[in-house]
């Protein structure tokens, strides 16, 4: 079935193979990547984590695409080219400003409507608000620690943001666009007002952000279930529901069957030329937080692979490690490697790698041979058993 026939209303029927092809080459790890920026482009954006036992989830992320690469463009895309911006815990291209703008402005929309926890907490501590933009427009760029912490009411919370109120503040605020992360000293986020960062852009219309982002969410997924799209968060972290819920009426998805997978899936419409080009035999490893592997249900769906990030579980409750990598081979995923980077001594430890029951013959040296790949990008000066 080629492309011409992919605006059918008809279901498009693939075989589970297909929809691997898909899913893989839609998140160029068929070796098509080609360059930072235009990488962090096709896939919308890099989740940002601060978990470093191998490398940052956003360096990772992005040396399963690109193989060995300068972790340091991706600071000057941000802080330099301003081509990158920082947004609740992720990394957005630029050029996606005016759709993520809409959800900016509805988040505002929603505090100042809702009675729930966030609107109720920001109308209380309305002069804390103003106080924290004042200090910004003179004083800014401002670590959070150079902010006192002026709350009428505290942030109530049994987690970690358990009264930290000008943590919280700076956090609501850069949510709703007030302000922007505009740098960074080691871990601490450097903050000012988001007028004077992010450049003047229009705010496109709901429907159409919500358009512009579906539309580059499939093109980077590829393929996955219906409800994940349509019922799912478009930008991560935000609570609103789409202003274009039937992405397959407005053409922005094609119906298909994956043949032995039950469930309502969709697939992005350009995805489906390629769909019986077999993928490059290459041998990378993957992020937890990769998205080929984010959704774990279309994981196991398509790809027959069950996996949990263990790092929260008990050790004694452990059934693969720590921080498991799954490992791709075209398009299978066909073992999974718990490595940690040991800066000290610049080696690699590898705790433990295991091979998938239907894996291919040599799929071992193929694992292997990925992380003497990694070691060599992290600059280790040997891989060995933990």
């Amino acid at each position: 079935m080629g492309a011409g026939s992919s605006l059918s209303s008809n279901p498009v029927s693939l075989t589970a193979e297909q929809a691997r092809r898909i899913a893989v080459r839609a998140q160029l790890l068929d070796g098509s990547a080609a360059g930072v920026l235009d990488t962090v482009r096709h896939l919308g954006y890099l989740q940002l984590d601060p978990t470093n036992r191998v490398a940052r989830s956003q360096l990772l992320v992005l040396w399963s695409r690109l193989g060995t690469y300068d972790p340091a463009a991706l600071d000057h895309l941000l802080w330099q080219d301003r081509a990158l911006f920082e947004w609740r815990a992720f990394l957005y291209p630029t050029d996606t400003l005016p759709a993520i703008r809409s959800h900016m402005e509805r988040l505002r929309r929603e505090h100042a409507e809702s009675s729930e926890r966030v609107g109720h907490w920001l109308r209380v501590n309305e002069p804390f608000r103003q106080y924290v933009l004042a200090e910004l427009g003179a004083r800014g760029p401002l670590l959070s620690r150079d902010l006192a912490d002026r709350a009428v009411e505290p942030w109530e919370s049994k987690g970690w943001t358990g009264n930290r109120n000008v943590s919280q503040m700076l956090t609501f605020l850069s949510a709703r666009g007030e302000i922007a992360i505009v740098g960074r000293q080691g871990a601490q986020r450097l903050w000012d007002l988001a007028e004077r960062w992010f450049p003047e852009t229009e705010i496109l219309p709901d429907e159409e952000a919500d358009r512009r982002l579906v539309r580059q969410r499939l093109q980077a997924l590829g393929i996955a279930s219906r409800a994940v799209v349509e019922q799912g968060q478009v930008v991560s972290y935000t609570r609103q529901t789409l202003a274009c819920p039937d992405i397959v009426a407005d053409g922005l998805a094609v119906p298909v069957t994956i043949e032995g997978v039950p469930g309502d899936w969709v697939a992005d419409p350009d995805a489906l030329a390629t769909m019986d080009t077999p993928l490059p035999a290459r041998t990378t490893l993957l992020s937890p937080f990769d998205r080929l592997i984010h959704d774990r249900d279309r994981t196991d769906a398509l790809f027959g692979f069950q996996y949990k990030l263990e790092m929260y579980v008990p050790r004694d409750q452990r059934q693969w490690g720590y921080f498991v990598l799954p490992a791709l081979h075209g398009d299978r995923l066909i073992g999974r490697v718990d490595p940690e980077f040991d800066r000290k001594e610049r080696i690699l430890r590898v705790h433990s790698l295991s091979i998938e029951p239907e894996a291919p013959d040599g799929a071992r040296v193929l694992i292997e041979g990925a992380l003497h790949e990694l070691a060599g990008w992290l600059g280790a000066r040997d891989v060995a058993s933990a």
